[in-house]
Formats: C-alpha cells, sequence, structure tokens
C-alpha cells in the first residue's frame, strides 16, 4: 500500500493539479508531505511496534493509513489534500517497518531469508506498478481512485493480520523512543527541503542551507 501509493499519485498530479485549482508549489507539497513524514518516521515507527507490539502498530497503522486515503479521495481543496497526505505518511511509516518485523514472527529461521526477499522484491514490483495502474485509474475513472483503491486493500490487510499473523507481544525491556529526536528528524527533512534552492538557482549556496537541517 505504502510503495504503490508513493508512486501512483505522481501520475496524477496534472488531473489533481487541474481538478482542485492548484499552483505548481502546492502540487509539489501533495508529494513531499508524504514522503517527508514516512521517511522521517519510519524508526520511531519501529520502535513503537517493539513497545506495543508489533501487529497492533501494524494493524494501526492500515487503518490510519486507509483513513487518510479516504479522506485524500474526498478532499475537497488542495490544503486538506496536503493535510491527508501528511496524515498517510504518519500511517506508513508505522506499518513498513512493521510489515517486515511481522515476519520474524510468521516464518521459522528457515523460512525467513525467503520470506524477506520476497518482501523485498514485492514492494519493487507495487513500486513500479504504481505509475502504471495510477494512469489508468486517472485516465478512466478519476485521480480520486488512485486515493480511494486503498481502501478495499486496507480492510483485506487487516483481516489477514488478525486471521493469519500471529500476535506479537510487546518489548517493555527497550528504551523509550526519542521524541526529541523524531521532531529534529522531520525538521531536518523539512529544512532540507524547504531551504534548499532550484537547481537554476545560483544566489544562494547549497552549503548555506546545512545549518537548517
Amino acid at each position: 500500500m505504502a510503495f504503490i501509493d508513493g508512486t501512483a499519485v505522481n501520475v496524477a498530479l496534472p488531473a489533481l493539479q487541474s481538478s482542485l485549482k492548484a499552483s505548481l508549489l502546492d502540487v509539489q507539497w501533495v508529494v513531499e508531505a508524504y514522503t517527508l513524514f514516512l521517511g522521517a518516521l519510519l524508526l520511531t515507527g519501529g520502535s513503537i511496534g517493539d513497545l506495543l507490539g508489533t501487529r497492533n502498530v501494524f494493524v494501526a497503522g492500515v487503518v490510519l493509513f486507509s483513513a487518510a486515503s479516504a479522506w485524500c479521495g474526498l478532499a475537497p481543496n488542495i490544503q486538506q489534500l496536503i493535510f491527508a497526505r501528511c496524515v498517510q505518511g504518519i500511517g506508513g511509516a508505522m506499518l513498513v517497518p512493521n510489515s517486515l518485523a511481522l515476519l520474524g514472527v510468521s516464518f521459522s529461521r528457515k523460512d525467513l531469508g525467503k520470506a524477506i526477499g520476497i518482501w523485498s522484491g514485492a514492494t519493487s514490483i507495487t513500486s513500479a506498478l504504481g505509475p502504471l495502474l495510477g494512469g489508468l485509474l486517472t485516465e478512466h475513472a478519476s485521480w480520486r481512485w488512485v486515493f480511494v483503491l486503498n481502501l478495499p486493500i486496507g480492510a483485506a490487510v487487516i483481516a489477514i493480520a488478525f486471521f493469519r499473523v500471529p500476535k506479537s507481544e510487546p518489548k517493555p525491556e527497550r528504551p523509550s523512543i526519542d521524541w526529541a529526536g523524531t521532531l529534529f528528524a522531520t525538521l531536518g527533512r523539512w529544512a532540507v527541503r524547504e531551504f534548499e534552492p532550484p537547481p537554476s538557482s545560483t544566489n544562494l549556496d547549497r552549503r548555506e542551507c546545512w545549518p537548517f537541517a
């Protein structure tokens, strides 16, 4: 879900820009808002899974991601779409690391390597199929279907998680989550994106951006 959505949306950008009468900067933030929170919170999502139980956090991430997808599909303006994409990124940061961690409790040590290989291959395939799927949905339906498609997928994933994936116990011995580090990681990624000059700019040295990060 998280990987296919990240690439499928790119194809739908011109259509949603026209539909929502958005500026080019707004459209860029539709993409950046998702990748910002997904990238910055990946480690935190994994740590929360260790503390509260891997399956619990994975399912919560799928629910949050699906709810945010519905919000994206129904967004009446570009501002709500950007906020919904932020929430999508948070949900993705909860489900991606914990989906990999669930392999450790679902497969024996003998089969774990094969399972991780299949997981890695599936993420690559879904990322590659994203633009094709996004183009088909945008052309024959609407750009909103790129997001709405996540709802039945999310429902199926939640059902499989409850009925086929063994419950994982929390790990209370783990250190507490570094919330300050999480905040600075998020702000740092935002600062690099916000203050980095465009490729054509020659007035600002790129090194001037790093103190903000």
